[in-house]
């Protein structure tokens, strides 16, 4: 147990070039077990920060940290070990980022969907709907409350992190002032039907 102990307090230098360069396959797997336990943590926040998502950041540190360990051999030491992880890290997380999701609907049967040979009028009458809609959005809510919508619609981030990025007060936070959005906003929309 000795050595176990001692392995833990050997740089990041010396534990990749125990996983790379020692005869023994345990002393090999133990040094990267080390090194890579150092930054689990740390890999995980980084992705959390970038992701807002618990489950998926889980599964993209472990990727990460994966990634690394079948690259080690790679590591030239032009730089500090860290580095070299963050930077194999910040490249998953805007590839994730950049990745197009898929979300299905069990409900919805794709044969009785619209045809995407749409026509142009349509595409029309929904860039009038959205003009619209972004016009109700200007005129009936207050700068905080569209801030707000935008960081949760747009950027889907967590209402704790709005409450945060926005230095909302308000004991209900970013969650009050969106709820407050929703029923201006549903209020504006059954004006402009009764009219």
């Amino acid at each position: 147990m000795r050595t176990r102990e001692h392995d833990r307090d050997l740089d990041d230098g010396e534990l990749v070039r125990r996983a790379c360069e020692s005869p023994e396959e345990a002393v090999r797997r133990r040094a990267a077990a080390d090194l890579l336990g150092r930054y689990r943590i740390r890999v995980y926040a980084w992705c959390m920060r970038h992701l807002g998502d618990h489950d998926q950041a889980l599964d993209l540190a472990q990727e990460i940290l994966l990634a690394a360990y079948r690259n080690l051999g790679s590591y030239r030491g032009r730089s500090p070990f860290a580095g070299w992880l963050w930077a194999i890290a910040r490249n998953r997380c805007l590839n994730e980022l950049r990745r197009p999701r898929l979300l299905g609907d069990e409900e919805v049967d794709p044969d009785g969907l619209a045809s995407p040979d749409r026509g142009p009028d349509r595409d029309l009458e929904e860039k009038l709907d959205e003009e619209r809609l972004v016009a109700l959005i200007r005129d009936t809510l207050d700068p905080l409350e569209q801030q707000a919508l935008r960081l949760r619609c747009f950027e889907r981030m967590p209402v704790d992190t709005i409450t945060r990025a926005l230095a909302i007060t308000d004991a209900s936070g970013a969650r009050g002032v969106l709820q407050r959005a929703r029923r201006k906003l549903r209020a504006a929309l059954e004006r402009e039907v009764d009219r």
